[in-house]
């Protein structure tokens, strides 16, 4: 299959620029993965959609403050991501201006409370940062880094939490797992009480999610690698749903490929850690997955063509179709897809909820079409 089969027309300014005051009131479009049919609502709606017995899983992971804005001795600003932990104070970082954070290059942030040494770069142009401190790291990072936002967000986010999920407490991602932005703690109180289990995996979102689809050709794609976890009580859940005749439902694409990597051919889990990059595209056959809660994703990005590959292209395509017309806030900030099989008993039946305000003046980037769902 070609990129372009995954292309759609986006206008700039549905996509949505900040997070809008309840977590739970964004839209939510439900797409029935075999008959194409749609139905609009709001996520708190998301309940007629669940039935007891099914389970949630949902990634904990929690986004660490990893965008450091600091100068160089030598002088100049200069401004390092963090991408990775290599242990021993080390991590490989993305850095502007690459071209003056040269291997020897002395760093300094927050009037040197912290400080760091470039010692290498690595494969790709990132850097080797060791950094240097007194004190926990985590805490200095706390204190002096800011949320690394997604190329198309321009706006400042003035609330740090509200890129963070609930119920986010493993430390580690470089974005957020944004699908699951929508839950309140009192949603997911409410669907316990429906009998629906609810799970968690952990899988660290890398910047690599927002690198574009070059290939032409998307089998010729090469994915990036990001570490993800399932505990025993995860894959427990798992089973005894599975074994009982409830649903797996996934929430973001995070989860979706978290246990898609672990699972065993009949849907089966274990309790399991490791680095996975698996792409997910139209032709795969999903062993673990039922249903999908995901977001609104990029024209010609993996996420698209994961969606695609549970729901089929073209009743994603039209979906999508649908949602820019309804006007649907779209990305990380933006509104919800529920992707499972059957309309709700008593839902809207295609009536249009109240449109939620978008920034007139976002923008994608040149060349930039990555994003999380997730």
């Amino acid at each position: 299959m070609n990129k372009s089969d995954f292309d759609f027309y986006l206008p700039e300014r549905l996509i949505a620029q900040t997070p809008l005051e309840k977590r739970d009131s964004s839209r939510l479009l439900h797409l029935d993965k075999k008959t194409g049919a749609i139905e609009h609502g709001h996520f708190h709606d998301i309940t007629k959609y669940l039935k007891k017995g099914d389970c949630l899983v949902m990634n904990d992971s929690r986004v660490l403050p990893a965008r450091l804005i600091g100068s160089r001795l030598s002088g100049g600003l200069v401004e390092l991501v963090l991408l990775r932990d290599l242990g021993d104070g080390c991590w490989e970082c993305l850095s502007r201006p690459g071209r003056k954070t040269k291997p020897g290059t002395e760093l300094t942030f927050g009037d040197g409370e912290l400080t760091a040494t470039v010692m290498d770069v690595a494969e790709g142009g990132n850097r080797i940062v060791k950094f240097h401190f007194e004190g926990i790291f985590i805490e200095k990072l706390e204190k002096l880094g800011k949320m690394p936002l997604p190329p198309y967000i321009k706006e400042e986010l003035q609330d740090s939490e509200r890129y963070q999920t609930v119920y986010s407490r493993e430390l580690g991602s470089a974005a957020a797992p944004t699908a699951g932005l929508h839950f309140t703690k009192e949603l997911l109180k409410e669907i316990e009480d429906m009998g629906v289990k609810t799970c968690f995996v952990t899988l660290h979102v890398g910047l690599g999610t927002f690198r574009p689809v070059k290939a032409e050709k998307i089998e010729e794609h090469e994915m990036h690698s990001e570490f993800c976890i399932v505990p025993q009580k995860t894959a427990d859940i798992i089973n005894e749903t599975k074994k009982n005749g409830g649903r797996v439902i996934a929430v973001g694409t995070t989860s979706c490929r978290t246990l898609e990597s672990f699972a065993k051919a009949d849907g089966t889990m274990e309790a399991s850690s490791g680095w996975t990059n698996i792409f997910i595209y139209p032709g795969y056959t999903f062993k673990c997955i039922d249903a999908l809660i995901t977001n609104f994703h990029l024209p010609e990005s993996t996420l698209i063509m994961l969606v695609s590959a549970l729901a089929g292209r073209e009743n994603v395509l039209h979906a999508y179709s649908v949602a820019v017309e309804e006007e649907y806030r779209f990305f990380s900030f933006g509104d919800a897809m529920f992707i499972g099989v059957g309309m709700s008993e008593n839902g809207d039946n295609g009536k249009k909820p109240a449109i939620s305000s978008v920034s007139e003046d976002a923008t994608v980037p040149d060349g930039e079409n990555g994003e999380t769902d997730r």
